[in-house]
């Protein structure tokens, strides 16, 4: 297998500084152009403001089969408005103009073959991108796609999954750069009340196969579950809960008040969440 990238990016330095403080990190998911690109760009530099540490762009696509109903129905929604996988990009561009946030673009696969894959990597990171994650690209299968995306400095993270053996774990890491995406639970996305049981199984699993950072997601949406998490992994993942907030503010009203409502709440939720990471169990011993 072709090595994972060791290119230091904005995704692995924001990692390194969240360890020197001893620090979790807050991974921020919103679908992009959900209800369109500006107001997208409203959302990015709000989330970046309040704490986000990484913000996941995820690219709007027709058959989203690892999401659920709440990331599904943002997807429509931006397919709707008009967004593409090059409108995606070219909102990475305007972040660019006023951020410095580290971003990594959420897709399936599809998109970015149907693009080209040299092609999409020079404009990803042309336009400021950190990192790709493609959601249903097996290592296997991805030889070329590392091999592309590594010469234009971009991180290739993979996920791994609570029915993935040590073997398939270690497999994934190798294949990785930036941090390994932990699911937490299996099935699709969407926020929960609880934490799986068996999520320190898979998170002790996971660190015996990598020294690469480790961000979990699928379910994560409240400071409780941040604080659960403290000591245990590197990063916090959260989506449908922000994603449900836009939904909430503007699926009826795209008005720019509606926006700037969401881009508030979501603020506030990041707020709750980084606060989490900050404080309690979550806080880490730094070595001196």
């Amino acid at each position: 297998m072709l090595a994972a990238s060791a290119n230091t990016t904005r995704i692995s330095r924001r990692f390194a500084d969240l360890q020197a403080r001893g620090e979790m990190g807050i991974v921020a998911y919103i679908t992009a152009g959900d209800p369109s690109l500006g107001a997208s760009l409203e959302f990015v530099l709000a989330l970046a403001e309040a704490g986000a540490d990484v913000i996941e762009l995820g690219v709007p696509f027709s058959d989203p089969l690892a999401d659920g109903p709440t990331i599904q129905r943002a997807s429509e929604r931006a397919l709707k408005s008009g967004a593409t996988l090059a409108g995606v990009l070219n909102l990475v561009r305007e972040i660019r103009k006023a951020s410095d946030v580290p971003l990594v673009l959420f897709s399936y696969y599809n998109p970015i073959l149907q693009m080209g894959l040299e092609k999409f990597a020079a404009a990803a990171s042309e336009a400021g991108a950190d990192g790709v994650l493609a959601t249903d690209l097996t290592p296997e299968e991805s030889a070329d796609y590392r091999r592309i995306l590594a010469a234009h400095q971009l991180d290739t993270i993979f996920l791994g999954a609570p029915t993935s053996t040590d073997e398939r774990l270690a497999q994934i890491a190798a294949v990785s750069s930036g941090f390994l995406y932990l699911i937490s639970r299996t099935g699709v996305t969407g926020a929960k009340d609880s934490l799986p049981d068996d999520l320190p199984t898979l998170l002790r699993r996971a660190r015996a196969a990598t020294k690469l950072p480790l961000a979990v997601g699928f379910g994560i949406s409240q400071p409780g579950h941040v604080s659960v998490l403290g000591g245990l992994v590197d990063a916090a993942a959260i989506g449908s809960a922000l994603v449900a907030e836009i939904e909430n503010a503007t699926a009826t009203d795209s008005s720019s008040a509606a926006i700037d409502r969401a881009a508030t709440a979501l603020a506030a939720r990041i707020h709750s969440l980084k606060r989490a990471a900050q404080s309690g169990l979550s806080k880490r011993e730094v070595a001196p």
